[in-house]
């Protein structure tokens, strides 16, 4: 999905849960000062969740009384946001609030709200709300309320306080229309989308992201008479945004429909876009598309346009890579991951994972074995992913024992922003109380929430669960919340 990005002078964009919208009135830009440097690295290089921020501040204020400015506070919550470490971040916004010196911003208040929620979840969110001062309230904290609501997808409470955006009279509203246009593509309000998006079009405030929305809506919703309808408009409108991504998107939705003739067509159009630094961005695009449809040729044929570029990425490895495990060409994959690892000079774990996802899906499990031992015995450090793709793997095996074990080495060999798979993660705790090893599983549960995956509802409802204090109660029930999992979701056959 395109990033929205509203033209703001003297705005900073903040990514709040894919959206992107205008928070903070001050640059966010690291400071030339070595003092700061130094502070920065300190709270960067403490990426275990259990350590807190707040000792770090404390002691470097305490250190020949040093001094925070504002908008280096403001540096780091965004930086450690980047990271995904929420946690982190909300802790340093939480500093800076505590500390009198500092005159909180609208932008200061609406990111705390919106790490409120991601660290607590909605109803925490929604209390700090409720304690905010009106003469604080505006825009923009108006905004990340809204954020917060699409990312839990509550539907009503949008609505409502988008008419509380909308009496405030942004400049930049686009943006917030823009994050409704995509929640009602998520819960299948197409109609009330329509009207939006109508509204949008009569105050001209549409911008190319709308119309990508859109036509994502259709092409999740299977209209494909309405996409081919929306991309004649678009390729009409000089306010539309059609370029390589739009053909793609175009023949992802011919290509679900299989139409595979249309697709390519689409395929075409979109290669013929590719221009400047995004043309890497595009073949390795189409590769998986080519690859999706079954047509190799294509797929070795963009392979050899990404090799002309002047440096070899590894995002050129994982798109053939992927694009190769989907036509089930096991012998090219290896000679991809041997001709990677011979050439590589920054080694990407999202290779490997690859690789051990297609062992999977290809019944060779041993090989996948062989393959990261090989690895670590050449002194390869792997990350939670891996161990983690294994848990599936030996879970989808029937395998537990194996699984419980990899589960555990994923969560210690733990990575800012990394969250284990919800459901391997819940079969290894059902399987290890159903064996009645509560030690086990109560281990895996602690580990998850020293780690942070888990918030402290959630640690307390498995915990309950696994003494079998709530009989009536499935387990991934306790679970789905965090992971913002949809309602009818069912996770494993015989799941009770």
């Amino acid at each position: 999905m395109m990033l929205i990005r509203s033209r703001c002078k003297l705005f900073d964009i903040f990514r709040v849960s894919g959206y992107s919208f205008c928070y903070s009135t001050q640059a966010l830009v690291s400071s030339s000062s070595p003092f700061s440097s130094v502070l920065e690295n300190r709270i960067l290089k403490s990426g275990d969740p259990r350590t807190s921020m707040i000792p770090i501040l404390n002691q470097w204020v305490e250190e020949e009384s040093r001094y925070i400015t504002h908008s280096e506070l403001q540096n780091l919550i965004m930086r450690l946001s980047q990271f995904r470490r929420f946690t982190h971040a909300l802790q340093v916004s939480e500093w800076m609030s505590n500390e009198s010196r500092y005159d909180l911003l609208p932008g200061d208040i609406a990111k705390r709200l919106n790490l409120i929620s991601k660290v607590h979840g909605l109803e925490q969110a929604k209390r700090f709300f409720s304690g905010i001062p009106d003469a604080k309230i505006g825009f923009k904290v108006y905004a990340a309320l809204l954020s917060c609501f699409a990312e839990h997808k509550s539907l009503e409470e949008a609505e409502a306080i988008m008419k509380k955006i909308k009496e405030c009279k942004p400049v930049h509203i686009t943006a917030c229309y823009n994050m409704m246009l995509k929640l009602y593509a998520q819960v299948g309000k197409y109609e009330k989308l329509d009207t939006l998006m109508q509204e949008m079009k009569e105050k001209d405030i549409c911008n190319g992201a709308t119309f990508t929305i859109r036509l994502n809506a259709y092409v999740a919703a299977a209209d494909i008479e309405g996409m081919e309808k929306l991309l004649m408009w678009m390729e009409a409108d000089p306010l539309a945004t059609v370029d390589w991504y739009t053909y793609t998107t175009a023949a992802n939705a011919y290509l679900k429909a299989g139409d595979f003739e249309k697709a390519v067509t689409m395929l075409k159009k979109s290669e013929q876009l590719a221009r400047g630094k995004t043309r890497r961005l595009a073949y390795e695009s189409l590769q998986t598309m080519y690859a999706a449809i079954g047509n190799k040729d294509e797929v070795y044929r963009l392979w050899d346009r990404c090799k002309k570029f002047k440096n070899s990425h590894n995002s050129s490895y994982i798109s053939m890579l992927s694009s190769l495990v989907k036509l089930d060409d096991i012998d090219g994959a290896e000679k991809f991951a041997e001709e990677w690892e011979s050439k590589c000079t920054h080694f990407d774990t999202r290779i490997p994972n690859m690789m051990i996802t297609a062992y999977c899906k290809w019944g060779l499990l041993d090989k996948a074995e062989a393959y990261i031992k090989r690895l670590l015995d050449s002194g390869k450090k792997l990350d939670g992913s891996t161990w983690d793709r294994f848990a599936c793997a030996y879970r989808m095996r029937n395998d537990m024992e194996k699984a419980v074990q990899s589960m555990k080495k994923a969560i210690l060999e733990n990575r800012p922003g990394w969250r284990p798979n919800p459901f391997t993660l819940v079969a290894c705790i059902k399987y290890a109380k159903e064996k009645e090893d509560l030690d086990s599983a109560l281990e895996v549960l602690k580990l998850c929430r020293e780690r942070g995956h888990i918030s402290i509802a959630t640690y307390d409802g498995l915990a309950s669960y696994i003494h079998s204090e709530i009989p009536d109660t499935k387990a991934f029930d306790l679970i789905k919340g965090d992971y913002h999992l949809d309602e009818n979701i069912q996770l494993l056959e015989g799941e009770n």
